[in-house]
């Protein structure tokens, strides 16, 4: 399992806009910071953290940056059926999911197989495909320990 890389700092997250050519806001920095300290928070954990740090935003707001940081690159959006979006940060290297069906909670989970995509379809019918998406569902730990 891969270890969880220290947040980045102010700088990092400013460089990282600058290196996808978006203009440097507050609303951006606070966005990139959410995600990167709480990986797979849906879009309403998110704006709570970004209040908490701005002050008032709007959902508009935080729906927007999302939607931008996203585009450039720097998040990745994964909406298991079922559940709403979530966002995260680790982005570009192929992993997948493991979501519980009791509470929800999502975890990383490196591929099996390799290099992008990990999967070859059975037929390509002329995509040029470059990524195979994969949700492992199952019971959480702490999920499967208060059932029992």
């Amino acid at each position: 399992m891969r270890k969880t890389a220290a947040v980045p700092t102010t700088s990092d997250f400013e460089r990282m806009l600058r290196g996808v050519s978006l203009r440097v806001t507050r609303p951006r920095l606070a966005v990139l910071s959410a995600v990167h300290e709480h990986p797979h928070a849906d879009t309403d954990s998110i704006l709570g953290v970004v209040r908490a740090d701005l002050g008032a935003v709007s959902h508009q707001a935080v729906y927007d940056v999302l939607r931008a940081l996203t585009t450039a690159g720097l998040l990745r959006r994964i909406e298991p059926p079922g559940l709403v979006a979530r966002y995260e940060a680790r982005v570009g290297d192929n992993h997948h999911h493991l979501v519980c069906r009791s509470c929800g909670a999502i975890v990383d989970v490196d591929c099996a197989v390799g290099e992008a995509p990990c999967l070859t379809a059975a037929e390509d019918h002329g995509f040029a495909i470059d990524e195979a998406e994969v949700i492992y569902w199952g019971v959480c730990p702490d999920c499967s320990t208060t059932s029992s």
